[in-house]
């Protein structure tokens, strides 16, 4: 009967503490200081929490075994055996205080300790009650190393700071799995005493009180006796210094983006992190003569796409000049950077090989026209040429032919945020720098390129989730590009930086952005790849400000300083890329007539095999002073040759220019069936059937341009028959014609017609 009794009073009690366990759930949820780590586990930047306090989680693996001996003999011998209260420290307690009647004794463990850190209350008799209650609520949902845990990252330290961890940092300045015997005890005492034993201000009387506790640890045969004599003769040092402020930018990205987690471990190399700090600062210090006050660096390890350095300014803490931006995020123009990409997606495509001829003259893409970085043009180049000299007209010229759809598209598979929201509203003048992009995505792209053309996204997180790589190009192209970024005679080299052993073996692309507002430097080798940033945050424009004098200098800096000298195999051919034999006229397969031929790469399958035409079929009279067509040529005294058959184009840039060149007689003037149904005369912009949206508030005009025959010296333009204007066949024309179905026709001197409708309306 006594025995049932008992078991319905066990039970009761068991139902009634589950009941108001349930109805007064002890919430442990301490809010803890951000903390970002670099990849060796060592502390870049810390953040003060909610509270304005300096309170760093402790892991348990950064609980060493004699900071969990020393701290358990002096604060709780018998944590490890008691449910939360000891029974005998209690009652001992309880007694001393009655008989002297005040409270002169505790007998908190460090569960109870842990209590009265979470839920701070008066010293009372009823408080210590509910501590009571809480410490055993505690002990039944975390264990005994959680507990301990809970009291090494809540236990105070003065001021405001609380937490091992935190202590160790801001006064011994390392984490606490590496502090000494002599370190640990200093730190174990600190919180009886916060104010009178404050590291920095009271060390002497800290180091005695250190000495004392090691003293009686060595009575108590805690440690060995070498051990306790080698802690009592270390020197104390501990000073409050200030928290871990490195990589700034980054440590406030991922803490907005990560509010909840305690601890970022990240990718970076700490010490590479804090030499490109300074490299950055130091270089920009240079630059401010000229009115250029910041920059921003990347580096991303090609191996593993973790990214292991990122400076967002040249000066954090330079609130003039906005060096709190974040400039691998900013949204800026790119200038000429995407070219690589443009021309290695052509390569893939079959429409160009390195020795491809483009022609930079100018040109007009439907009233688009670009100019060269320069101002200059230099006629007939090769696609590396091009790229290499980083050539305007000849990318839009590629860009055009492309589609700006199938280039688009590259771009979103690259993962560039910005230009997928601008899509609708992006043309032509994207290659140039006519979109926005950040400089972590052009970074990312070009670890690409030292990638065999495989995109990953870059990561800053150790533990990433894992995305299988994006086949951006194919290897063969991807080859090609290196190979023409690679050449170090090229005019995007720094001054300063010919024939000189400073030049670290890269591949790099430089661009500046309209304006002269942003200049970019991107560069890579097998090991790594490099992004700089330099311009203002503000948008100011700066004559100086270019990607090759400006940006190039400090990308080069870097390279020396993270893989100086790096003997790491370059980029080998892959199989799938062959050489043949091209005319150097036209980079296409030779034709009887082409005489100089060089060697090139190729695409087997892919490239296209259209044989050169740089020349055409041609009969003479014998003075060679006029040309004849199958419908007028003589019997007799005529000869055929072969002469250029140069585009419209080209032949209107030589002809601007004054620049010789072998042209074709004029036509026998007596011929009346000079041209049959084909003309020479092409209306290239408008185009045939299309609508154009023009407005009237902004006064938007229409061009009109066109390609003719090398004899035609001036067109006339004419909008529903109405002459509009007249102007040399290089040159635009430009109307506002009235909405609706519209008739453009052009007239050249020679007689010859082409006529089109397209449909205009107005906003």
């Amino acid at each position: 009967m006594r025995f049932t009794k008992a078991v319905w009073i066990f039970l009761l009690t068991a139902a009634l503490l589950l009941l108001l366990d349930f109805l007064l759930p002890f919430r442990v949820n301490p809010r803890y200081s951000t903390l970002v780590e670099a990849a060796d586990g060592s502390v870049l930047h810390a953040f003060l929490n909610e509270e304005d306090k300096w309170r760093l989680y402790t892991e348990l693996e950064e609980i060493s075994p004699t900071l969990r001996t020393t701290l358990i003999h002096k604060e709780d011998r018998w944590f490890y055996f008691h449910p939360g209260v000891n029974p005998l420290a209690l009652v001992r307690a309880l007694s001393t205080n009655l008989s002297r009647n005040k409270r002169s004794s505790g007998a908190s463990t460090i569960t109870m300790q842990v209590v009265r850190l979470l839920e701070p209350r008066p010293r009372t008799y009823l408080s210590k009650g509910i501590e009571i209650l809480r410490a055993f609520q505690l002990e039944a949902h975390y264990s005994k190393d959680e507990i301990l845990q809970l009291y090494i990252n809540l236990v105070p330290y003065g001021s405001n700071i609380e937490g091992i961890k935190a202590a160790s940092l801001l006064y011994f300045q390392k984490p606490p799995e590496v502090l000494s015997l002599a370190e640990v005890m200093a730190l174990t005492i600190i919180p009886n005493r916060p104010s009178s034993l404050r590291p920095g201000k009271s060390n002497t009387y800290l180091l005695s009180e250190r000495n004392r506790w090691l003293q009686r640890f060595k009575e108590e045969k805690l440690f060995d006796s070498q051990t306790i004599t080698d802690a009592i003769a270390e020197p104390l040092l501990a000073k409050r210094v200030a928290a871990p402020q490195s990589a700034p930018h980054l440590a406030l990205r991922l803490k907005s983006e990560f509010p909840d987690t305690p601890i970022l471990k990240t990718t970076l190399q700490r010490a590479r992190q804090s030499t490109l700090e300074k490299l950055t600062y130091n270089y920009v210090s240079r630059l401010k003569a000229m009115n250029i006050r910041n920059a921003a660096v990347l580096v991303i390890n090609n191996r593993t796409m973790a990214v292991e350095a990122y400076v967002g300014s040249a000066d954090f803490n330079d609130h003039t000049d906005g060096g709190q931006v974040d400039g691998i995020r900013a949204i800026r123009s790119p200038g000429s950077t995407l070219k690589p990409l443009l021309y290695a997606t052509a390569f893939d495509a079959g429409l160009l090989t390195p020795k491809s001829i483009l022609y930079d003259v100018p040109t007009n893409f439907q009233g688009f026209e670009p100019e060269n970085f320069d101002q200059q043009f230099h006629g007939k180049v090769s696609v590396e040429f091009a790229l290499a000299n980083s050539l305007n007209v000849p990318a839009v010229q590629v860009l055009s032919q492309l589609g700006t759809t199938a280039f688009l598209e590259k771009l979103k598979k690259a993962e560039f945020k910005t230009i997928q929201k601008q899509s609708s509203k992006l043309g032509l003048s994207m290659i140039l720098g006519g979109c926005g992009v950040t400089l972590e995505e052009l970074t990312t792209l070009f670890a690409s390129f030292a990638n065999q053309g495989q995109f990953s996204k870059a990561y800053y997180l150790q533990k990433p989730e894992f995305h299988n790589p994006t086949s951006l190009i194919s290897e063969e192209a991807n080859f090609l590009i290196n190979q023409i970024l690679t050449q170090p005679t090229r005019p995007d080299l720094p001054n300063n930086y010919a024939y000189t052993y400073r030049l670290p073996r890269i591949s790099w692309k430089t661009g500046t952005s309209f304006g002269k507002k942003d200049a970019w430097s991107i560069g890579y080798n097998a090991h790594y790849t490099v992004g700089v940033w330099v311009g203002n945050f503000s948008g100011e424009g700066v004559p100086e400000l270019n990607g090759a004098n400006i940006a190039t200098p400090l990308l080069f800096e870097i390279f020396n300083s993270i893989d100086y000298n790096s003997t790491a195999q370059w980029f080998a051919q892959p199989e799938g890329l062959s050489h043949r034999m091209v005319c150097q006229e036209t980079g296409q397969i030779p034709s009887s007539f082409c005489i100089h031929q060089i060697e090139d790469y190729y695409l087997p399958g892919v490239s296209s095999t259209q044989a050169c035409e740089h020349k055409k079929s041609v009969w003479l009279d014998v003075r060679r002073r006029m040309s004849y067509c199958p419908y007028c040529m003589p019997e007799t005294g005529v000869e055929q040759v072969f002469l250029p058959n140069d585009p419209p184009q080209l032949t209107q840039y030589y002809e601007a220019r004054h620049i010789s060149y072998e042209k074709i007689p004029p036509h026998n003037p007596s011929c009346t069936r000079v041209f049959g149904n084909a003309s020479p005369l092409k209306i290239t912009y408008p185009v045939e059937g299309s609508t154009y949206r023009l407005n009237r508030k902004d006064q938007t005009r229409l061009a009109l341009t066109a390609q003719t025959a090398s004899d035609t010296k001036t067109l006339y333009w004419y909008v529903n028959d109405v002459l509009v204007g007249s102007a040399a066949p290089q040159q635009s024309v430009f109307c506002q014609p009235s909405a609706g179905k519209v008739k453009i026709s052009c007239v050249d001197d020679q007689g010859r017609v082409k006529t089109l409708w397209i449909q205009v309306n107005y906003d």
